[in-house]
């Protein structure tokens, strides 16, 4: 087996993480009041501001948290900020992050809790060039695979295994976040997110034409398609804060505003791009178009109401956690999650708060926007 790879394994890195925030648990952010009576609370999301969050940017943009008495801060994540541990230190009120990943922490005792599941299906994808004839998780067998590590992997792994395809039966690199290796052949297979690297892709001129590479040039794994997807982006509250009465109702209302927000998204695409890009994103409109587009296809429609924790996919995800090794031979969980680690009460308020007023919380006729991707993103 021939891997090229440079971080430690993801749990050694998040369990040593989570010592850090356990041991810094009982410190907690102080509820202050912004000039115009409003409760402050900052939101830690998981990289920089982009349409991946643009429902938390819409709720701040048209006034969804000022309504519910909230002034809210959002704090742009990066390549080495944590934010279940930033939230679990105390130096943010509620944060954004991928499932598998949170619940590493909290194996490794970080108090935190999802109060929201926002995307329904996984984003993450597996892209070849067509000519590469990879159109199963078995015809990965042989090829050079790449993946991002750091906790990002284990669908790819857990594709692999239910396929028949074991880490030596591949070559694994260490991919960066970008198509560069895929585009220059020396990836047959790299990994995407199909709001953001996938539309790189399609954002790069192809020197054989001359044009845009189109989605014909590709073809792509969906884990959803496979039975192998695990829960990403999740709203996380403070566990202990949780059984505190003010807390408790300033969850329920963060909640119904973020909620409000991803359904103004979800109804108002084209302005919710240019949120995005007015909150300083570094990538162009078309691909924030792009990226809010694709972002709701992981959300509608929601037949139980946006941000209910699904039983079913929450155990799928727990599953593969717990089973699914790694290049180094880790898993992300060693045991069930207690119950603790999620809960639909406050989502459930949440929404009622919303269907009182008239809110659409189940986006039951969605339907997607077509988007023209310009060269660069622009």
């Amino acid at each position: 087996m021939n891997i090229t790879r440079t971080p430690r394994p993801l749990l050694a890195v998040v369990m040593a993480l989570a010592v850090v925030a356990s041991a810094c648990s009982t410190t907690t952010t102080d509820t202050d009041t912004a000039a115009d009576g409003n409760t402050t609370i900052k939101l830690q999301l998981q990289w920089f501001k982009q349409g991946q969050f643009a429902g938390y940017l819409a709720a701040v943009d048209q006034g969804f948290y000022a309504e519910q008495g909230l002034d809210v801060e959002i704090l742009d994540g990066g390549t080495d900020i944590v934010p279940q541990t930033v939230l679990a230190q105390g130096q943010a009120d509620y944060a954004v992050a991928w499932v598998p990943k949170a619940l590493a922490s909290r194996e490794a005792g970080a108090g935190i809790t999802d109060v929201a599941q926002i995307y329904q299906k996984s984003g993450t994808l597996q892209v070849s060039f067509k000519d590469q004839n990879i159109a199963t998780p078995a015809d990965l067998q042989g090829k050079t695979v790449g993946n991002w590590g750091y906790g990002n992997e284990f669908e790819l792994f857990a594709g692999m295994t239910k396929a028949g395809v074991s880490p030596s039966d591949v070559t694994l690199v260490q991919q960066q976040f970008d198509m560069n290796g895929l585009l220059s052949g020396d990836i047959a297979a790299a990994q995407a997110m199909s709001y953001n690297e996938y539309a790189q892709l399609l954002e790069t001129v192809n020197p054989a034409t001359g044009a845009l590479y189109t989605e014909d040039d590709f073809t792509s794994l969906n884990w959803n398609d496979d039975g192998v997807a695990m829960l990403q982006d999740a709203i996380w509250a403070n566990t202990d804060k949780l059984s505190d009465e003010a807390y408790r109702e300033q969850t329920v209302k963060f909640l119904a505003a973020s909620l409000k927000g991803w359904i103004f998204c979800r109804d108002n695409v084209e302005t919710c791009r240019d949120i995005t890009v007015a909150a300083g994103s570094t990538l162009g409109a078309s691909h924030q178009l792009w990226q809010v587009n694709e972002v709701n296809k992981l959300i509608w429609p929601s037949a139980d109401g946006i941000g209910m924790i699904d039983e079913a996919a929450w155990q799928q995800t727990v599953d593969i956690a717990k089973s699914t090794r790694n290049a180094e031979g880790s898993t992300v969980l060693t045991a069930d999650p207690d119950a603790e680690a999620y809960t639909n009460e406050y989502v459930t308020e949440a929404l009622d708060l919303l269907k009182a007023d008239g809110v659409d919380v189940t986006g039951e006729s969605y339907a997607p926007m077509e988007v023209t991707l310009e060269e660069g993103g622009k």
